[in-house]
């Protein structure tokens, strides 16, 4: 079971052994959003709200600018690339072959990380209701029901992500509506005071702009995977396109409304990072139940992310040992052309990661979740070098790219030094890889 010569250009697959393109425009509308709003908004924008204040929103609003730039560069190369099936395919052609290795792989790492500690987390969110069951029970429940799940048709993951997005979304908008309501009538008297009379509304100045720049880009990560739905979508072309002009501006919306609900019914030095801020919220409008109701939207939260983390490992894999650059056992499709042992080999790694986030009462992934956030920003790097090798460089390329280098650099110094030797061990291990496997003779299949 060779990798191959990692020369080797991908073959064309048979017509028995590609995907079929069962993703509609709607699975594609909810998985982009999906993809993006998780428990970043529900539980995370405590701590952005925290680090900035009121003021938080102008990160917020920079991040959607590069979101855009970058969203938009992605579907030029969508356009330029009809052929392509994932992220790697758009990248390989305007950096190489090298950087489309590293791109699939690391992207994988990424979500195989992602995966393990979602899952944990949606474990911990099931014992709200079921507080006898151990955790690693729970776990295991849900990690092989959501294998179960990835294992049918590409269309039975498009409607799961819909409705569990679907979720989300409508909680959004149920909060926004309420919290306009409450602004209006009860509130209306305190809204400046919160707005600017707790230290004004950049509270910490530039410095917690610049930190809550960091929380927001890792926040907004999970949009790029619109790429990877390219070999089962259809009309890939148009559908992606229209996706990208519509979900930036869905996606701004769906963040900083609330947020700014938030800010102004609530002074932000109440907000703790322990609690979701939406639960403060709800609580002043009276809604009964509001914990379970929280709880049950953090688990679908969750579960979308596991769930996307399925299908992105899955297909990337599938698309490395077409590349020759994974074993081609994994190129090989089941009845229903879904990438089953691509599949299977990936969730391997999540239930050994359930088990080592059990035991460590999830301190070990909290920490790993640091590489996921890194490479968010290595891959939309690269989709914008791509963007503007293929493209050429536009003014607002140039900008979006250059800001989104200075707030990685931002990254280093504010991470923890072990979180960044992990991230540099795994690039360097996947470079590592590819120059070790060009240097042997292929010796077939």
């Amino acid at each position: 079971m060779s990798l191959g010569h990692l020369d080797q250009q991908p073959e064309e697959q048979p017509v028995s052994q590609q995907m079929n393109r069962h993703l509609k425009p709607r699975h594609i509308m909810m998985i982009t959003l999906g993809g993006t709003i998780g428990s970043g908004i529900f539980k995370g924008s405590g701590s952005s709200i925290g680090l900035a204040g009121p003021g938080v929103i102008v990160p917020y609003l920079v991040g959607g600018i590069i979101l855009f730039v970058v969203m938009k560069g992605l579907a030029q190369l969508v356009v330029a690339n009809p052929q392509a099936k994932t992220l790697r395919d758009l990248v390989e052609p305007a950096l190489g072959r090298f950087m489309g290795y590293c791109t699939g792989w690391i992207y994988w790492l990424s979500w195989v990380l992602v995966m393990a500690a979602e899952t944990a987390a949606a474990a911990s969110f099931l014992q709200y209701w079921f507080p006898h069951v151990s955790l690693w029970i729970l776990s295991l429940i849900l990690s092989v029901l959501m294998t179960l799940l990835n294992l049918f048709q590409v269309s039975v993951y498009g409607e799961i992500e819909y409705w569990l997005a679907g979720v989300k979304i409508a909680t959004l908008v149920l909060f926004v509506l309420l919290g306009a309501v409450l602004i209006f009538t009860t509130h209306l008297h305190s809204a400046a005071h919160n707005l600017v009379g707790v230290g004004g509304f950049f509270p910490h100045g530039l410095k917690g702009l610049l930190s809550a720049m960091l929380v927001v880009m890792f926040s907004f990560g999970g949009i790029e995977m619109v790429g990877m739905t390219l070999g089962e979508t259809q009309n890939p072309e148009k559908t992606i396109l229209k996706a990208v002009r519509t979900v930036v501006a869905r996606v701004l919306l769906f963040y900083i409304l609330p947020i700014l609900v938030i800010v102004t019914l609530v002074p932000w030095n109440t907000l703790g990072t322990t609690q979701s801020p939406f639960v403060t919220v709800f609580g002043e409008v009276g809604i009964p139940f509001v914990g379970g109701i929280m709880n049950f939207v953090l688990l679908t939260a969750v579960l979308s992310a596991v769930n996307t983390g399925m299908y992105a490992t899955s297909r990337l894999l599938y698309t490395q040992a077409i590349h020759g650059s994974a074993p081609r056992f994994f190129a090989k499709l089941t009845n229903s052309k879904t990438p089953a042992r691509a599949l299977i080999f990936s969730t391997m790694f999540l239930y050994v990661g359930v088990v080592i986030a059990v035991f460590a009462k999830g301190n070990t992934f909290n920490d790993l979740m640091v590489l996921p956030g890194y490479i968010v920003m290595f891959i939309w790097g690269l989709l914008a070098l791509s963007s503007m090798k293929s493209r050429g460089i536009s003014a607002s390329q140039m900008i979006s790219f250059l800001t989104l280098a200075a707030i990685f650099v931002g990254v280093l110094f504010t991470t923890p030094m072990y979180g960044t030797l992990a991230t540099v061990a795994a690039l360097l291990l996947v470079a590592t890889t590819y120059w070790f496997q060009k240097q042997k003779p292929s010796r077939g299949q």
